[in-house]
């Protein structure tokens, strides 16, 4: 399912036109990214959670090279399904 038939489905089930469905999946990305800028955990109880980790500098490999490169340190985000959904999609 991409963006455009989750706002169709969203739609659907809250019987809101198109429009409104987007603005609302939109202003819902963007609430979740802006907190996870900021190092915030967001918690959707029975959905899952949505957190920052960091990834600590490691030596690499280049594989076509064999050649060991340093990799720099990053923050990744990371989501944990809740026990509901795990639940929903055994």
């Amino acid at each position: 399912m991409n963006k455009t038939e989750l706002t169709n489905a969203i739609a659907a089930k809250a019987g809101i036109t198109k429009v409104d469905a987007k603005k609302a999946l939109d202003a819902t990305i963007e609430s979740i990214t802006e907190a996870l800028k900021a190092g915030e955990k967001v918690t959707l109880i029975g959905f899952g959670t949505f957190a920052t980790s960091e990834r600590p500098a490691r030596q690499g490999v280049n594989p076509q090279t064999g050649q060991t490169i340093n990799i720099a340190a990053k923050k990744i985000a990371k989501f944990k399904a809740g026990a509901e959904l795990e639940e929903a999609v055994k």
